[in-house]
Formats: C-alpha cells, sequence, structure tokens
C-alpha cells in the first residue's frame, strides 16, 4: 500500500509539472485507436539477454518482453496481440516520434532532458553502468583504462556518465561508438577496444571464461517505458499496470525469473521524485 500512496503523489506532480491543454480527450483517442487496430506496437531489444533477446528466427524473450505481453493483455485482453520491433539506443527515439511504434519497452533510462522529449512510465528497473573488460589485459580498476578505448553504444547515456568519472580520476579514455551490444562485445575480442561499457545487468548476458565485470559502477539510472509525448493515455494505462506488478510481488518474480539484481523499490521511487523535479526545473529554465 505505501507504494501505491508514493506513486500516486509521484504522478500527480508529474501531471502538474507536464500538463498538456484538451490531454483527456486527446489521450482517450490514442488508446481507442490502438484498441480498433487490436495490436500493441512495442519497440524492445534483441541483443540484450534478460530484458529483450531474440535467437535468430526465434522468439523475444526477457523481462521487458513480459511486459510488454502483460501490457497487451491489460489494454486488449490478449497477451499476444502485441507486434515487437528490434531497437537500439540510436533508433528507438525516431521509430516513437514518427508514430510507427506505441511504446518502447527497451532498458530506455529514464534522464531529465528525455523527460521533455517523451512520456516516461513510472520506473521498473534501475542499474548502474559498467565495465567488461578481457580477464587477460589484468584490468581492475577503471583507472587501469587510461590510455585506452571504450565501446559504447550510438545515442547511449553511457559515455556521458563515464567521462566525468574519467576527470575525477585523472585519467584519458577514448570512446568508440557501435549500433549493437554483440558488436562491442566483437570489438572487445577482436581487441579493436580494451573496454565494452553499458548498464551492469547487460553486460551480465555478455560473460563468458574471456571477460571479467569489474566491480566499478556509475551513474545508476531507472528504466522506464517511453511514450510519444502527450500520449498520457497510454502511458496511464501502463503506469497502473507497474503499480499492480509492483503490489501483487509478480514484477519481483519476472526479475528473479531472469536471473536479474533484486529490485529496491525505495530507491525506485527517490529516482522518480528527483528525475521529474529535475526535468521541471530544466524546462523552467528554458
Amino acid at each position: 500500500m505505501k507504494r501505491t500512496v508514493v506513486w500516486l503523489i509521484l504522478l500527480a506532480m508529474a501531471v502538474c509539472l507536464f500538463a498538456v491543454p484538451a490531454v483527456a480527450e486527446e489521450t482517450d483517442q490514442v488508446v481507442e485507436a490502438v484498441k480498433a487496430r487490436g495490436k500493441l506496437n512495442v519497440g524492445v531489444k534483441a541483443d540484450v539477454p534478460g530484458f529483450g533477446y531474440q535467437e535468430l528466427g526465434g522468439d523475444y524473450e526477457g523481462l521487458e518482453i513480459d511486459l510488454a505481453k502483460a501490457f497487451a493483455e491489460k489494454l486488449l485482453g490478449d497477451p499476444n496481440a502485441v507486434s515487437f520491433t528490434a531497437v537500439t539506443a540510436k533508433t528507438r527515439g525516431p521509430l516513437l516520434d514518427t508514430g510507427e511504434l506505441d511504446v518502447i519497452i527497451a532498458t530506455f533510462t529514464i534522464m531529465p532532458d528525455r523527460l521533455l522529449q517523451y512520456d516516461f512510465s513510472q520506473p521498473y528497473y534501475v542499474d548502474a553502468v559498467g565495465l567488461l573488460v578481457k580477464t587477460a589485459d589484468n584490468i581492475s580498476t577503471y583507472a587501469d583504462l587510461d590510455g585506452k578505448t571504450i565501446g559504447v553504444a550510438q545515442s547511449s547515456s553511457t559515455r556521458a556518465a563515464l567521462e566525468p568519472a574519467a576527470e575525477e580520476r585523472g585519467i584519458n579514455v577514448e570512446f568508440l561508438e557501435f549500433q549493437t551490444y554483440p558488436d562491442i562485445k566483437a570489438a572487445l575480442d577482436s581487441g579493436r577496444v580494451q573496454c565494452f561499457s553499458v548498464d551492469k545487468a547487460i553486460l551480465t548476458g555478455y560473460l563468458d571464461d574471456t571477460v571479467v565485470l569489474l566491480p566499478d559502477s556509475f551513474a545508476a539510472q531507472p528504466y522506464g517505458a517511453a511514450f510519444k509525448k502527450g500520449n498520457a493515455g497510454l502511458t496511464a494505462v501502463y503506469d497502473e499496470l507497474i503499480s499492480e506488478m509492483r503490489e501483487s510481488g509478480e514484477l519481483d518474480a519476472l526479475v528473479a525469473k531472469y536471473d536479474l539484481p533484486t529490485l529496491n523499490w525505495d530507491e525506485l521511487d527517490s529516482f522518480h521524485e528527483s528525475l521529474w523535479t529535475a526535468a521541471a526545473e530544466l524546462e523552467a529554465a528554458q
């Protein structure tokens, strides 16, 4: 009950901060349009074990796949009334902007500037940026990457998290961007980069006997489902779903199902409050 009350308070804050004229009528139309179509178009990851993963020609699986199916069931009464489109950090935003996708559920970190671009749901997971290196390179901390190259995903927030940390440690690192996570892992294996960096839970899906995940953590940020700005109706339905799954324990069970680190819901709620407040301040300053 406490979690539900906290979320309702935060939701009220978000509505006040980002109010849109004639929202009720417009958002009802969006929801009704999806219902009339009979299918929910969802952008997901296809290369992130545990969250969104697809073997060649196979079915999608992962926490976010299950969340998308639960969303379809709540909205349309059928968990299979969903069409998946594989997205990357670079393609997910444009596909949402054009209306090709109704929602992105794809390890999309919530940030103040992104809250001005998209409508985000309440957080459903939180993670921090990590570092994956080759065991043979004898790298034990971020400082050991001085003068080396780090592979990151295009249009991700990883580089922004690592650059300040490099300055604090007085080291110089280079960054090389790649379209997909498997591309970064291949670059690490070949020696083109000396580190693969993204959120830690994602990196665990790329562990093998040749690499090691360093203990360093940077910029913990929550994941949320993203909707086109103004689609408050769909956002509200998804928020209700997450609240229900939190209260019932179903979301915690899904996290355990995919062997992901246990969630701290108090931490998630604190992130939500601070991020939405920071976004309101950012908007006011523009």
